[in-house]
């Protein structure tokens, strides 16, 4: 089954049903090739969100860090009460958002978000300060954009308020600088407010597993060869270009 032949639902329902900002979440690398199996495995249990008429939105992730790194060493060595500072851009709208999100009890996903204002940087540190980590934001400066076309999926019949992500044409950029695309891998998402749900059991019985990647992290590492690579590294290996094939 192709995404159009899906049901639809409306981003308000959506937002009611599976607001997901407190969340467990797994991600998985599949080969485009392999997304039409997926979605047919998943027919008759899940429905597509649709604005406006679109399926398939662009997104655009621009991530902020201190000039030393903080952010992306803290998640490199899996320190507890590590964070990331981001602007979530929907394009066909134009909305933006600010979001930090951090790590809560047995790895659950927490996401604080508000509508983007001009003091973005104090807005930051009103949210992280809400989850008890204090952290000065003021010399943060952006350091990476992840531009990418995104489907998600309600997927009741899977998890109650569990949604799946599907993110392709994924492209990361330096401020000025180096990019890398991977044209041919999808980052499928399942999120769900209790670990473990039915779509991580479709994936693997699809022989797809769980793998380390992160937006910021893996993309940070893959454009920065000088920054410590760590549990990313399998995935660089795997899936990206070589540094010096990168533009």
């Amino acid at each position: 089954m192709i995404v159009e032949e899906m049901p639809a639902i409306g981003l308000d329902e959506l937002v009611g049903r599976a607001s997901l900002l407190h969340r467990f979440d797994r991600k998985y690398l599949l080969p485009v090739a392999d997304l039409p199996v997926l979605l047919n495995a998943l027919a008759g249990r899940v429905r597509v969100l649709e604005v406006e008429g679109s399926r398939r939105m662009a997104y655009r992730s621009s991530y902020f860090d201190s000039p030393g790194l903080d952010c992306y060493l803290a998640a490199a060595r899996r320190r507890r009460r590590r964070f990331k500072l981001r602007i979530r851009t929907y394009v066909e709208t134009d909305r933006h958002f600010l979001e930090v999100k951090t790590r809560g009890p047995r790895g659950r996903t927490l996401k604080e978000r508000t509508s983007l204002r001009h003091n973005a940087l104090a807005d930051g540190s009103e949210m992280l300060s809400r989850t008890g980590i204090q952290h000065d934001l003021s010399d943060f400066v952006p350091v990476l954009t992840v531009d990418y076309h995104r489907t998600t999926l309600f997927a009741p019949a899977l998890h109650e308020g569990g949604r799946i992500t599907i993110d392709t044409d994924l492209r990361w950029r330096l401020p000025g600088g180096a990019g890398v695309r991977t044209p041919g891998l999808a980052v499928v998402e399942t999120k769900s407010p209790t670990a473990g749900q039915d779509a991580d059991r479709l994936l693997r019985a699809l022989k797809h597993r769980p793998c380390s990647i992160s937006k910021y992290g893996t993309g940070m590492a893959a454009l920065r060869p000088d920054l410590p690579a760590n549990h990313w590294r399998p995935v660089l290996r795997r899936h990206f270009p070589p540094t010096s094939e990168m533009r």
